[in-house]
């Protein structure tokens, strides 16, 4: 009797470690770096990958199949993460020569040398930005995923997952885990198709969280400390529906994601973040873009990864999430606000922004003080947007042609006879046309760029 007991009871608990190994023992703790190349002054790739190595990053994610990085990663033993273009899905999904094509010239030459792990197709395709340039790209974005895993089975490759990064903003705007869903243009056929897919293939969802937007954005509402992993016990959110407590942004947002697919009928999903961080710098507009707020959300989000046993979300308790830091370099080719060329952990020199380790073993009192942070709180002044120095001369006739046919008057005062048209400098009238139209246009996601040619400055450039 005692003895039937002790077996029920043995193979009760079996049950249990078994049904734990397959959600959380079978992922070890994964910190690896993305690795993007929109600069053009980067270290060559053979370089990079022993930078990657010094950061002691595990796992390294490319927006590309590019053929060097991934023979540099030859032989090296960290697995890796290639991207098919979006503007490849619409033809592969319907074309499995196609296919098979891009990925016999794409894996089949560095594959297994080079340990590809993940075939991910796209990148954020499902945000909204995305589909108003391509309404038929979300259509088409499982059909080429299904085609992409039948061409690696042809190939009899079946240690590579396929999957996509997507962006938070396929959730509603909500704070409330319990009451997020998939938005309602893709929660429909797109998502619970996407879904099945990954079901059904073992893969993973592959999101890009960002508690640095979510908190920039709602700076009034929710504190940086909170953002930054530092609020602790004393600053936490309580979601009134599940009684859940939340001691830091981006477990709000996982979770958000796990009752989104919950509420589709998929909680067994297991999340990759495929994409977090925290800028170094950015315009001046930008509140909380620096190196001091970098450093401690990257370093706190290291810390909480290693945690042992892992510590995972309120609603996923234990849970181990594999993540990829953005980025390995700062990136002065990225268009868009400043902070988009500031997310680096390495200068394009090779040098720290600041020392990361993400293998999480060196302690945080080795490092050094980092630099007091100067933004935290947004900036009330004037700004201007005027020609860079250094800019390329040659290249501000064009821009400012293209500047001022964009209409609203914007360049009538730099006209000849009228009152900014002396002196005649094409910088002065470069800086007018740059700034007249970022007054108007910033709101509306005009940036303060210009392909490199303009900079923000506190200082009236008329006087």
């Amino acid at each position: 009797m005692y003895q039937m007991a002790a077996v029920i009871m043995l193979l009760f608990f079996s049950v249990l470690v078994s049904l734990s190994s397959t959600n959380r023992a079978d992922i070890v703790t994964t910190l690896g770096v993305n690795y993007g190349e929109l600069g053009d002054n980067l270290p060559m790739q053979t370089e990079s990958v022993k930078l990657i190595q010094k950061l002691k990053a595990n796992w390294v994610k490319l927006y590309s199949a590019n053929p060097q990085i991934l023979k540099a990663l030859q032989g090296t033993n960290i697995p890796v993460s290639i991207m098919v273009p979006n503007q490849l899905i619409s033809s592969i999904s319907s074309n499995q020569t196609l296919t098979d094509q891009w990925v016999g010239s794409n894996l089949l030459p560095f594959y297994p040398k080079t340990k590809i792990r993940h075939l991910l197709v796209g990148n954020e395709v499902l945000s909204s930005w995305v589909l108003r340039e391509d309404k038929l790209i979300g259509q088409n974005l499982v059909p080429a995923m299904r085609r992409i895993k039948a061409s690696l089975k042809s190939y009899k490759i079946r240690n590579v997952k396929v999957g996509t990064p997507l962006a938070v903003d396929v959730l509603n705007p909500t704070l409330q885990p319990s009451k997020a869903y998939f938005r309602a243009d893709v929660a429909g056929r797109i998502m619970k198709q996407l879904l099945e897919f990954i079901e059904s293939t073992k893969s993973f969802f592959f999101i890009d969280a960002y508690p640095f937007f979510t908190w920039s954005n709602n700076n009034r509402t929710i504190s940086l400390d909170y953002a930054l992993f530092e609020g602790g016990v004393h600053q936490t959110y309580k979601d009134p529906k599940t009684g859940l407590v939340y001691t830091n942004l981006l477990d709000q947002m996982l979770d958000s994601l796990y009752f989104a697919m919950k509420r589709l009928g998929y909680p067994n999903i297991r999340t990759w973040i495929c994409e977090t961080g925290w800028p170094n710098g950015g315009d001046i507009d930008q509140i909380g873009a620096n190196v001091y707020n970098a450093a401690t959300y990257n370093r706190n989000l290291v810390k909480k990864l290693h945690a042992k046993p892992p510590v995972g979300t309120p609603a996923q308790p234990g849970m181990i999430f594999p993540t990829f830091i953005f980025a390995l370099y700062n990136e002065n080719q990225k268009g868009g606000p400043g902070t988009e060329r500031h997310w680096g952990l390495l200068y394009p020199n090779g040098s720290n922004v600041y020392p990361v380790d993400l293998s999480g073993k060196t302690p945080e009192t080795v490092y050094g003080p980092l630099p007091k942070p100067q933004n935290n709180k947004p900036y009330k002044g004037k700004i201007w947007c005027v020609v860079a120095k250094g800019a390329n001369l040659t290249e501000l006739p064009s821009a400012l042609k293209e500047v001022c046919m964009h209409g609203n008057r914007l360049c009538d005062p730099i006209r000849p006879g009228r009152e900014c048209y002396k002196p005649v400098s094409i910088v002065q009238h470069a800086s007018y046309a740059f700034s007249s139209y970022w007054a108007q246009f910033r709101g509306n996601g005009g940036y303060c760029f210009f392909n490199g040619l303009a900079v923000q400055t506190t200082k009236d450039p008329s006087k």
